[in-house]
């Protein structure tokens, strides 16, 4: 595809889930640790190609969509409609979108590279699906074994599934009413547009009854990980100085390679020692011309995607900036949203802090800024 198309993600989510059992719908009910709908939310906004995340619910699931999502800000939910194709076209309108991902929220462990095979898939297809091959044996019977069938072109579907969003909004539309579908790749298919079939992955097997959900939390476990970033630079000649990636006007500038912010710098080094990455010099060397000047929130951008490829999801990040001046109260709420807006998260997810050192050391001295930071995350482990 040319350009970069906006992707949005649309995740269905409005079933009743009776199969599974529990006192709520399958996809609000508690998989390691979160509700299943959290999971695929926090998988797919996350991602770095994905631009938004549009959830179509249940009419009366209002409270349970809030109670799930918490604080994470994501478009108004989409009440669905009386089947699954009346939902996902309920969705399709309301997803501002070139592309569209559209997945089951009872899949809630999403691969990072599924998505990415998905997505490159377009260049060559109108659409694309995950799915594994069958490897079990495959017979014809009815109470007595029959002839077994060759399961060499044979897959197991899975989500999300791809398509350009008007083509799939036109084979919903052509669909017959009085038939239902089971996926939106059968219906793309009938309306003539080329699927491929990529590798999908065992951690997207449907949830769909209560035995899936005990499979599902033996075969993935959340663990969670904490790790710590330091960062110095020294006053220079400068009117202001970086911080959070917000320019603050002050009497002199930091020294360094890039624009020398040394929040952003702490924070990239605690999010890549998250996943054991080495520290932001091994990634971004001050040797290296290119990055003379550059924007620091290149890097913050870079371990976050990092952390994600690696299928990690980030929790919380705390950040301490010490320094005599300037003055960072006044410029925290901006610092706050920033560092959110860079890392996809929600501002109570974010923690910003300043202190002195009550005039003692160099930062005392007034000759330079020094911060640190800590940042936790959560790691699947299939």
């Amino acid at each position: 595809m040319n350009g970069a198309p906006r992707i949005a993600a649309l995740i269905v989510a409005a079933g009743r889930g009776v199969r599974s059992g529990g006192e709520v719908p399958k996809q609000y009910r508690k998989l390691a640790g979160r509700p299943v709908l959290r999971h695929a939310v926090d998988v797919l906004r996350t991602h770095p190609r994905i631009d938004l995340v549009q959830v179509v619910i249940g009419e009366g699931q209002e409270s349970l969509y809030m109670a799930a999502i918490g604080d994470i800000a994501l478009p108004p939910p989409v009440i669905g409609g009386a089947t699954r194709r009346d939902s996902v076209l309920a969705g399709l309108a309301a997803c501002e979108a070139d592309v569209v991902l559209i997945h089951d929220a009872a899949r809630p462990f999403v691969p990072a590279v599924v998505i990415d095979r998905l997505i490159a898939a377009l260049d060559d297809c109108d659409g694309a699906v995950a799915a594994l091959p069958v490897v079990d044996t495959l017979a014809k019977g009815d109470g007595l074994l029959g002839d077994t069938v060759s399961r060499d072109t044979l897959w197991r579907i899975q989500t999300p599934q791809v398509f350009r969003r008007a083509d799939i909004i036109a084979a919903h539309r052509a669909w017959p009413d009085d038939r239902e579908a089971t996926d939106d790749a059968q219906v793309a298919r009938a309306a003539g547009y080329r699927i491929a079939v990529v590798e999908g992955d065992r951690r997207l097997e449907k949830l769909t009854y209560a035995a899936d959900f005990d499979a599902a939390a033996e075969r993935v476990k959340m663990i969670s990980r904490s790790a710590s970033g330091f960062d110095v630079h020294a006053f220079a000649e400068g009117d202001r100085v970086h911080l959070g990636g917000v320019a603050i006007p002050h009497g002199r500038g930091l020294a360094g390679h890039s624009d020398a912010d040394v929040a952003l710098h702490a924070l990239t080094d605690a999010l890549l020692g998250t996943i054991a990455a080495g520290d932001i010099g091994s990634h971004f060397p001050p040797s290296d011309p290119q990055w003379k000047g550059a924007n620091s929130e290149i890097f913050l951008d870079h371990a976050r995607s990092l952390v994600v490829e690696a299928g990690g999801i980030i929790d919380f990040v705390d950040l301490t900036i010490i320094c005599e001046a300037p003055k960072v109260g006044p410029h925290r709420a901006a610092i706050q949203a920033n560092v959110a807006r860079i890392l996809n998260l929600s501002e109570a997810q974010v923690s910003v802090k300043a202190t002195t050192t009550e005039r003692l050391g160099f930062t005392g001295r007034k000759e330079g800024i020094a911060a640190q930071a800590v940042a936790t995350i959560r790691l699947a482990q299939p």
